[in-house]
């Protein structure tokens, strides 16, 4: 039996303790916010936060999660009440497909309740892992400035000053 605390909520599966914590999620807990991408670990449509860190869920095996608190985009808010990072990827239309989507809002999530206000490279840094097939990174970049309250791409400022850059993903 693995118990498993997910979104405030604990939970005893009856599943083989090798199961990736991102199968558990889908198919044991119903929550489908998370998605398999690559199996692999290097897309992050599969990024969670456990204990206060963006892991990849697909590599997770669910005896590794221990004790450790396990959320999901379902924990930050609904259709009808976004959570604010939620909100901003809708006000800067950060979503094509939206296959990465949840996990792009994880990963910044989990960056901005550790730093609420970082650094323009910190974010690039942070936000790296996770890839967007359909090239929205400029306006989910967008999205998570707001909500830091950092400056536009390209303005100066303290905070912007001696950003790296990313290709693609400015």
């Amino acid at each position: 039996m693995i118990n498993l605390t997910v979104n405030g909520v604990q939970h005893a599966l009856d599943i083989d303790p090798a199961t990736p914590l991102l199968y558990a999620l889908r198919n044991d807990l119903q929550l489908h916010g998370a998605k398999f991408g690559c199996g692999l670990g290097q897309c992050g449509a599969c990024t969670v936060i456990v204990d206060g860190e963006a892991v990849f869920s697909c590599l997770m095996p669910v005896s590794a999660v221990g004790k450790r608190p396990v959320r999901t985009i379902e924990s930050l808010g609904t259709a009808e009440h976004p959570g604010p990072l939620q909100k901003s990827f809708i006000d800067h239309q950060a979503v094509q497909c939206g296959y990465c989507i949840a996990g792009m809002i994880m990963r910044a999530q989990a960056l901005l309740e550790r730093n609420p206000r970082p650094t323009e490279r910190e974010l690039l840094a942070h936000m790296e892992p996770n890839l967007c097939r359909c090239g929205t990174h400029t306006r989910i970049l967008a999205a998570i400035r707001k909500v830091a309250h950092l400056p536009a791409a390209g303005a100066t400022s303290a905070s912007s000053q001696g950003a790296v850059s990313h290709g693609g993903t400015q």
